[in-house]
């Protein structure tokens, strides 16, 4: 039945209630539909637990009280363009799509527990709730058929706690406003396919996505901006992700949470990094993006402090990109890292490592100290020799390198040192190159032993 005869008409909510439940039989060969443009809906449309047969179809129309599908079974449904003050559709099974685009609503939409069989759409509408409420209140929400809520504007923030979405969820350009508080509560949401916050996404309050699961790629990519100070921005613990996409036109304000994520591939910018990320427990197949040499700083980021396996996940990802001098640039920064967490005997032990043999992972530095002290020791023992402990006969001639070899050495290896005792001052040298030679070699050992067994 088609009510637009009168562009302007008020329109009694009950009138549009009983022809939806029945009251008018359908005529043979007409699709059954009631269709209203351009009118005031007076009273509360109220068709809560009945079986609609027919679509509804209001288009611009203004409603004086929130309509209540709660619990109904209904075909098409459409308020478009619409202006209500909410709408509580809590349970509602809709055979065909729901589409509430271009409407204002001041006040809460309720889809908790809803499934909508054929997709739902809020592309441009605006919400704002008030009384701290969630503006789309819609936990264990189903949707089968793609939600699209692009260019939406929506003031108190979204709850799609344990909701399924089998053909995607497109959030381009929508705005999401709900300041110390969650802009987007999708903790344990799944998504089959695409999840778009892109293109203008932008959220004030926390993006919560925590445990939820995206068959497909959730996309940052040119969002604007993700604010939350001094608060999680963007919550990605525990979630796995086949695709994650951060790459938002500015870097997030608060901090980025990926703890214990699983991601197949991970794409982003580094002038989009934020200034705090948590990494610890995540997991990822590849990396993609610019800055594969500041890969370092990027797990350096965690706002707790010192955390060894997001180090240890980077090393094994160079390590399968070929690049093994950044396996073991990680490594070593993670050493020294870690010794800022150490009490002062260990520290002073680990530093001595670091500039001895770096741990292991630059083993040459002890070749150059090792080149210096010989250069240096061979200078003075050239310029005053050691004197013989035996009878001239039974010395073997003096040779200052060889001499400062033997005293390196842990084992004499040129029958330099016993033979010849130095003397005055150059005795304490002596004592310091056999000291020197000891600490090298143990760094040495202790070093390559930690590099075939960091752990």
């Amino acid at each position: 039945m088609d009510l637009t005869d009168e562009p302007d008409a008020v329109v009694s909510a009950s009138v549009i209630a009983r022809l939806l439940l029945g009251a008018q039989e359908p005529e043979r060969g007409f699709v059954p539909a009631v269709r209203l443009r351009g009118a005031q809906v007076t009273g509360r449309l109220d068709v809560s637990g009945g079986a609609v047969e027919c679509e509804l179809r209001l288009e611009r129309c203004v409603l004086d009280e929130a309509p209540r599908f709660h619990d109904a079974r209904t075909r098409e449904l459409h308020l478009t363009d619409c202006a209500m003050p909410g709408l509580d559709a809590a349970g509602l099974r809709a055979e065909g799509y729901v589409s509430l685009s271009g409407s204002v609503v001041e006040g809460q939409i309720k889809l908790v527990r809803a499934q909508l069989l054929s997709g739902l759409r809020m592309n441009g509408t605006k919400i704002t709730a008030g009384d701290e409420k969630y503006a789309l209140f819609a936990g264990a929400l189903l949707v089968e058929g793609g939600v699209f809520i692009r260019n939406a504007e929506i003031t108190g923030g979204m709850r799609l706690t344990g909701a399924r979405f089998t053909g995607g969820f497109f959030l381009e350009g929508a705005r999401l406003s709900n300041p110390g508080r969650l802009a987007l509560d999708g903790q344990n949401l799944v998504v089959t396919d695409a999840m778009e916050c892109s293109r203008g996404f932008q959220a004030e309050g926390t993006v919560k996505l925590r445990g939820a699961r995206v068959d497909g790629t959730l996309s940052f990519d040119q969002a604007g901006a993700l604010r939350a100070p001094g608060r999680v921005a963007l919550q990605l613990s525990h979630a796995t992700v086949s695709e994650l996409i951060l790459s938002p036109s500015e870097p997030v304000e608060g901090i980025v949470s990926l703890s214990y994520a699983r991601l197949g591939v991970l794409l982003d910018r580094p002038e989009a990094w934020p200034e705090q990320l948590r990494l610890s427990g995540a997991t990822y197949e590849s990396l993609r993006g610019g800055g594969v040499a500041r890969r370092v700083d990027w797990v350096s980021r965690d706002p707790e402090g010192f955390r060894p396996q997001p180090y240890e996940q980077l090393a094994a990802w160079y390590l399968r990109d070929g690049n093994e001098h950044l396996a073991r640039r990680t490594q070593l920064l993670k050493m020294r890292r870690r010794r800022r967490t150490l009490p002062w005997p260990s520290r002073l032990w680990s530093a001595l490592l670091d500039y001895t043999v770096g741990y292991g992972y630059r083993p040459w530095l002890a070749f150059g100290w090792l080149a210096a002290i010989v250069a240096f020791g061979t200078a003075v023992y050239t310029r005053v020799p050691p004197r013989p402990i035996k009878e001239a006969g039974e010395l073997p001639d003096f040779n200052a390198f060889a001499y400062v070899i033997d005293l390196l050495i842990p084992i004499g290896a040129f029958g330099q040192r016993g033979a010849w005792d130095a003397v005055g001052w150059t005795q304490w040298l002596g004592y310091g190159i056999i000291a020197t030679g000891w600490i090298l070699a143990t760094a040495l050992i202790a070093g390559v032993a930690r590099v075939l067994r960091p752990n």
